[in-house]
């Protein structure tokens, strides 16, 4: 097999609208997730050989996905040193050289945003699953929220873990991270040093920023995400039949669902 056809191939998985590629993305969308469990259920078990292995395998498989996304890249360098490229070498090295525990491996969950926010994971997403079609501002607000959560708990866990005696495994993490984002704050539990507390600032910050978007728009109307071929506005009443902007006549795909 060629490189050309090689790269065609790869291509057709990461990229492509058929049902090979569909499964192909929804399995790597099934190991994230797996990933970030093993991460939640490893907190609460002794670190042994066994977790060197499995976090091994999962830093081997990261590292395949990324020289794979890289090599059929138009823009290989650029995508190289981006953030999400930045982030997914910093996880496949603590994975794979684990000097620091799993380090930086908490970067992981960023990978669930990078990847449900992919055009073609959306696309599909879209075409696969009519309620998310309706519903993609809310949807993608409430993952936005979720995926926030468990980034700042898993820094949390991997940074006060072994300092902070009030943290001792992924649920007093995520209590923490809950009750900072909602600004509870029950006392119980504080973050040491200044890095804990420059962490519970971010919470704080970016947390409830995150919650008020959500908040805006569950409270908000629905609309139609569908660009006008006029003027380019894509946000339309569900129902609309004209372009408030321009006037231009609309069809906007409807499944016949209240």
């Amino acid at each position: 097999m060629t490189d050309t056809t090689l790269r065609s191939r790869l291509r057709a998985l990461y990229e492509g609208a058929g049902p090979t590629g569909d499964r192909f993305r929804y399995g790597l969308l099934a190991f994230d997730l797996l990933t970030v469990a093993w991460l939640v259920a490893s907190s609460f078990l002794e670190r042994g050989p066994h977790h060197i292995r499995i976090d091994i395998g999962i830093g081997l498989v990261f590292l395949a996905d990324f020289m794979a996304r890289l090599w059929i890249s138009r823009r290989p360098l650029k995508d190289f040193l981006s953030f999400w490229g930045i982030a997914d070498i910093l996880v496949i090295v603590s994975l794979l050289v684990p000097i620091w525990g799993e380090g930086l491996a908490f970067l992981r969950v960023l990978r669930l945003y990078r990847v449900v926010h992919s055009p073609q994971t959306l696309a599909q997403l879209r075409d696969d699953i009519p309620g998310f079609r309706r519903n993609e501002t809310t949807i993608r607000a409430a993952l936005n929220l979720v995926i926030f959560i468990f980034a700042m708990t898993s820094l949390v866990y991997q940074t006060q873990g072994q300092v902070n005696d009030k943290i001792t495994n992924y649920v007093d993490a995520l209590y923490f991270t809950v009750t900072t984002l909602t600004t509870t704050g029950f006392g119980d539990i504080t973050l040491v040093g200044t890095s804990g507390k420059l962490i519970a600032v971010t919470i704080m910050i970016f947390g409830i920023s995150l919650f008020l978007r959500l908040v805006q728009v569950v409270l908000r109307p629905p609309k139609a995400h569908f660009p006008c071929p006029t003027c380019g506005l894509r946000r339309h009443d569900h129902d609309a039949v004209h372009c408030k902007a321009c006037g231009t006549v609309l069809n906007i795909p409807d499944d016949g669902l209240d």
